[in-house]
């Protein structure tokens, strides 16, 4: 699968939510579900019985996270665990029930190793909305260097930063889908062959106008681009990121292809009618990392 980068993912990332899936939030229902289902990392030491880990996990090792208390657990009885100095942990798909004012999670059937787990639920697939194609159509003759002076390293740099300091800048993300290299068994250990500025679309997002954008950047750019309508601006979705930031039992709060991505323990579908009422509908997406069981 390719990986897309954004102006967010310029940022390194000390904390790495390697535990949890984000399926779209479910809407709102008059009853709440009986059980739920989650993968997620469940972690135990001495200080703490087993957590469900359902927010962000830090990559150490052993690793650490926290999360509702999970009743019902029996290590066991389960495969797939790793320990290491009075830490116990392992990734498990659990069915269970949600008690959210007491904050805990209790089974209701046996887990199950995320690994060996093949049943519905949790998708590996791009998330639908999510795509990071290049929207432009294809040019005639397709996508193909128009300046090679402008098309290297230095002058994909340049750009991106002129992108960033324009007041109506959207998002920028590549697309590496035209590289031949992902059909000759591309090796990921050679770096520049995925990397090559020749053979990528640059891909930016404005709010303004796009015409006047693009010779903008054509000064610095001789490479494949595409130049998109951003619905906001990257500041308006930094602001409303940061607004965000106080809601009670986050678990995530990100940006990503002109939207904002909230992910919490679980949202009935009224958190997100509040978000879509407050912020525009679409602006604000909500994810809810326990998703409603039917057996």
């Amino acid at each position: 699968m390719r990986s897309p980068v954004s102006a967010a993912m310029f940022a390194t990332l000390a904390i790495s939510a390697v535990a949890c899936s984000e399926p779209p939030a479910e809407p709102a229902t008059d009853q709440e579900p009986d059980q739920f289902i989650a993968r997620a990392l469940v972690l135990e030491d001495q200080s703490h019985g087993p957590q469900l880990c359902l927010g962000g996990v830090l990559e150490s090792l052993p690793p650490q996270c926290g999360g509702p208390d999970l009743l019902g657990w029996d290590w066991s009885t389960l495969a797939g665990s790793d320990g290491r100095t009075g830490v116990k942990w392992g990734e498990y798909v659990v069915v269970g029930s949600w008690d959210a004012s007491a904050e805990t999670f209790t089974l209701t059937r046996p887990a199950v190793p995320a690994d060996e787990y093949a049943g519905p639920y949790f998708q590996d697939d791009d998330e639908p909305g999510q795509s990071w194609s290049t929207p432009c159509p294809e040019p005639e003759g397709g996508w193909r260097v128009i300046d090679p002076e402008l098309t290297t390293q230095a002058s994909q740099d340049r750009t991106s930063r002129a992108a960033f300091s324009r007041a109506d800048f959207g998002e920028l993300w590549l697309d590496q889908s035209i590289n031949p290299a992902l059909d000759d068994g591309f090796d990921s250990e050679d770096e520049w062959a995925m990397n090559d500025p020749t053979k990528l679309v640059l891909n930016i997002s404005v709010t303004g106008d796009i015409e006047k954008a693009e010779a903008d950047l054509r000064a610095t750019w001789g490479g494949a681009l595409c130049v998109s309508k951003a619905q906001h601006t990257e500041r308006e979705l930094a602001a409303i990121q940061a607004e965000i930031a106080g809601t009670p039992g986050l678990l995530s709060n990100g940006r990503g292809r002109g939207v904002v991505e909230v992910g919490v323990i679980w949202d009935d579908g009224t958190l997100q009618t509040e978000y879509d009422a407050k912020y525009g509908t679409g602006t604000v997406k909500v994810w809810s990392a326990l998703q409603p069981f039917d057996d």
